[in-house]
This record gives structure tokens, C-alpha cells and sequence, in this order.
């Protein structure tokens, strides 16, 4: 069998889910955006998309909940300046389409481009990141069973003290088919699966909960028993070493964070920070500092959307971009931001494959892949060892940032006291308080641990949420605050 270039294959399978089956086509198409070029407008798209979602949850020994939907409909843009008009619609046909074009053309004046014809088709260039199986296809329904009850005996069977099992299996296949008024054609093949593990452990009338679990863009198949196996230990050794946890000391002080999923304290303190709208609009802590050092030397942070399998990498961004390695800070100097197609052209710099959005009910926005910040060449042992007074944080639950001012509060699901270079005992109600901008220039030591998290993370944004990825190594940063407990 004579198999397509990977780019021209997420093509026609967009085009057999999204155009063929409602009499579209990429005439069609083209029609639809001469109807919005018939107005001066300086950008406009169709964003079409096919989303196909299973869930299955776990709990009291037995799966309780099952779920699967079916989405699919067209988002139709004009941009005039600063301004965007959108419609969208669940029904696919060149009716809706048509109309929704000369709904959105009425953002600009009613005198016509020098050109309102659609330039020749140009397929976008892409990459292949991952492969475009149906991960919903690639278990049966009674595998996908047996794995929840597998992390349920697992959990159970791994301490005595585990009280309560909950365990939730999602798979997503998502199509999606971008047309630009330029003529750019793309398409993207999505599959996303998840695991995720919380557990509750009780000793002498106190309760604890732990959490772990991953996924990425591939096959169920991944979840292999050793992946299971993992995640369980994850789950459980945090709920167990929570519960012999005390009050968290509350002052100015040393921390160290721990590699991995803490990085996600830099994907809220600094990533949003240096989204391009709001440096556009000069609301960022970050705003007209690109040259300048912002951070410590040392300190280089990246958004990748490149890296193979990742959760929160893409093929072609929801624009029709591909995705991009870009270098954001560093050695401590502000190199960019990220951006989207509307802020890149305001800002006069070239898009960076940011352009996301949650579904085709959405409009676009600079969002970030997978952020992470490089590894230095310190031994982890040796960082821990170096803190005289101060908080060691493996894991971090929830958090809050202001990106104006770059304040940050973020709360430590699993964290150490530590006096003398050497862990006393795990604490509770630990929050890290601090500043991203000033918390940059108070790194210490890198760590050469670097490592990317599990497949977890999710962003939010303006009411919007895609799937992401987050990582550093270990590091030190001196003088944030720790409000705790005690």
C-alpha cells in the first residue's frame, strides 16, 4: 500500500469528516472567504472541527460513569485592526457558512479589498508530532474497565491505610481543518488520552489525598502496567506522606522546587506574563522589555509546541501555523513572546504557532504548549542540602496570578521543612507568595534534573481551556514568602 505524506494524509481525513459528508467542499471554501474579503478586513478564517470524547470513571470499587459526545461545527473570523468578528455554528453546510461570512464581514467598512478573490490553495506546512490514531478505538470497552479496577487493587493492595480509590479514563479524537483568507489550507489529527489516580488515605481519624496519573497524544496502549504501577505509587506516597505531615512554618525564606509538575508555578507566574496580547496592550509585568534582563543568569525558559507525543504540543497550531521551539528568556534575557496571528501582525513580528483556541465555538488567542525552563549543572542532593532554613516543594496544587502586577499565591500539595541541608519532615498549608518578574532574578541554583510532567495540565484563559505541558529542574530561589500553617 502506497501510504500519503503525513501532512497531505490529516488533510483528507479532515476533509472526509468535515467537508465531503455535508456536500463541501474547498470551493466551498474559497466562497466563503471572498464573501468576507467583499469588506476591508485584514484576516478572517474558517475553523472547522470534528471532536470525538469518551470518559469513564471510577469509584467505590466499581465504575460509576461513562460518557461519550460527538462535537462538530465551523468558526467563522474577520479581523479589522485591533477589532474581531465571530460566528459559529454546529451546522456544517454552505448555507450556514455563507451566512456566517456576511455576519462577520460587517466589522470592517462596506468598501471592497482590491481583491476579493481567495489566493490559490497553499497547503500549510506541518509536522508530525504524534500519529493520528482513534485512542477511543484502541481499547475495547471491557479493557478500558479492567484498567480502572487495576488501579484500584493496585492502590489498595500498595498500603492498608488507602481508604478510598477514584480513578477517571478520557480519550479524545479531534479533527480540525483551518482555511485562510490567503489561502492556506491545514488540518491536524488529535488524539489525547489521560489517566488519572486520586486516593484517600486515613490513620487514627485523619485523612489525606494523594494524586497522580498522565496521558499524551497517543493510544490507550500506553498504559501499560508499569506506566499503572507508577502512577499509583505517586498517588498513594503522597497521601502517606501527607499524613504525617505538620503545620507549615509561615516567613520569608528559602524554597526549593522540585522538578517537573512545579514548573507549573512558572507557566502561571511567567508564561502568562509573556503572552503577546497582553504585552500588545501593555497590561504584562513583561511589557517593552524584550531585550532586558529579566531574570537570572542561567534562567533560559522555552515554549515548545515540537516535542513528539507531548500533551500540549500540535502539529499546526489552530490557525493553521505550524508549531515552534521558541526561546522566550534567555540566560536570563527576555528574547520574545508568544503569539497568535491578530497580536503578531499589531506587534509587526512573525507568528510563533501560538494561535489556540478550545473548540470551533472559539476565537484564537496566544496560548502556550508545553512551557519549561532548561537544566543547569547542579546535583539536585546538593541544592536540597544547601537550604539552612527552608521549604523544599515536590508537588503544587492550584494557583492564582495577576498578570499585570506578575503577584503570584500558589498552594504546595506536597512539601518539606528543611534545617541544615537535610529534610525534618513533610509540611501542610504551605502557599508561596511572590512576584514572577522578581522571583526570576532570585533564582540561585539549577539543577541539572530538568524534567517535563506527566501529561496533566490544563489551562485557563478568558474562559477558555486547552490541554498544555509544563517543566523545569530543580531549583532554588531565595526570599519568597510562605504563608503556612503555623
Amino acid at each position: 500500500m502506497i501510504s500519503r505524506e503525513p501532512t497531505l494524509e490529516r488533510l483528507a481525513t479532515a476533509q472526509q469528516l468535515l467537508l465531503t459528508p455535508f456536500g463541501l467542499d474547498e470551493t466551498h471554501l474559497s466562497k466563503a472567504l471572498a464573501e468576507i474579503k467583499a469588506h476591508k478586513v485584514d484576516d478572517a478564517d474558517l475553523y472547522f472541527q470534528y471532536t470525538r470524547s469518551e470518559g469513564w470513571s471510577l469509584e467505590e470499587g466499581i465504575v460509576k460513569t461513562g460518557s461519550f459526545s460527538i462535537d462538530q461545527g465551523v468558526g467563522v473570523r474577520a479581523v479589522s485592526g485591533e477589532k474581531t468578528a465571530f460566528a459559529y455554528s454546529d451546522d456544517i453546510s454552505e448555507a450556514s457558512l455563507l451566512d456566517a461570512a456576511r455576519t462577520v464581514r460587517t466589522i470592517a467598512s462596506a468598501g471592497r479589498n482590491a481583491r476579493t478573490q481567495v489566493p490559490a490553495r497553499k497547503v500549510a506546512g506541518s509536522r508530525s508530532l504524534y500519529g493520528g490514531v482513534d485512542p477511543i478505538a484502541s481499547l475495547d470497552s471491557t479493557a478500558k474497565v479492567q484498567l480502572l479496577e487495576k488501579v484500584e487493587q493496585l492502590a489498595r493492595a500498595r498500603d492498608p491505610r488507602v481508604s478510598q480509590v477514584m480513578a477517571g479514563l478520557a480519550s479524545e479524537y479531534d479533527v480540525v481543518l483551518v482555511a485562510r483568507a490567503d489561502g492556506t489550507l491545514a488540518a491536524d489529527v488529535r488524539p489525547l488520552v489521560r489517566l488519572s489516580v486520586t486516593v484517600i488515605a486515613e490513620q487514627n481519624g485523619r485523612r489525606e489525598v494523594g494524586s497522580g496519573g498522565g496521558g499524551g497524544r497517543f493510544g490507550l496502549a500506553y498504559f501499560t502496567d508499569a506506566q499503572i504501577s507508577e502512577y499509583v505509587e505517586q498517588a498513594v506516597s503522597s497521601a502517606l506522606t501527607n499524613l504525617d505531615s505538620r503545620p507549615a512554618p509561615a516567613g520569608e525564606m528559602t524554597v526549593v522546587l522540585g522538578p517537573g509538575w512545579p514548573g507549573i508555578l512558572l507557566h502561571e507566574a511567567i508564561g502568562h506574563g509573556l503572552e503577546g496580547d497582553f504585552n500588545r496592550k501593555g497590561s504584562s509585568a513583561f511589557s517593552g522589555r524584550i531585550g532586558q534582563r529579566v531574570a537570572a543568569k542561567g534562567v533560559t525558559v522555552l515554549d515548545d509546541g515540537t516535542l513528539a507525543d507531548r500533551r500540549g504540543s500540535l502539529n499546526v497550531d489552530d490557525e493553521g501555523n505550524a508549531s515552534q521551539r521558541n526561546v522566550l528568556i534567555e540566560d536570563g534575557i527576555l528574547k520574545g513572546y508568544i503569539q497568535d496571528a491578530m497580536n503578531a501582525r499589531l506587534m509587526k513580528v512573525k507568528p510563533t504557532g501560538n494561535g489556540r483556541r478550545e473548540s470551533y465555538a472559539h476565537v484564537p488567542m496566544p496560548r502556550m504548549t508545553n512551557t519549561y525552563m532548561l537544566g543547569g549543572d547542579r546535583d539536585p542532593q546538593e541544592i536540597v542540602a544547601s537550604i539552612k532554613k527552608g521549604l523544599y516543594a515536590t508537588n503544587f496544587g492550584g494557583g492564582q496570578v495577576d498578570i499585570t502586577s506578575g503577584k503570584f499565591v500558589f498552594s504546595a500539595s506536597e512539601a518539606y521543612w528543611v534545617e541544615n541541608g537535610k529534610i525534618q519532615y513533610p509540611v501542610k498549608g504551605a502557599t508561596i507568595v511572590g512576584n514572577g518578574p522578581d522571583a526570576l532574578t532570585r533564582v540561585k541554583m539549577i539543577g541539572n534534573d530538568m524534567a517535563l510532567d506527566s501529561g496533566v495540565g490544563t489551562c485557563g484563559k478568558e474562559g477558555q481551556s486547552v490541554p498544555v505541558g509544563v517543566g523545569q529542574p530543580t531549583l532554588r530561589i531565595d526570599g519568597l514568602t510562605v504563608g503556612g500553617t503555623a
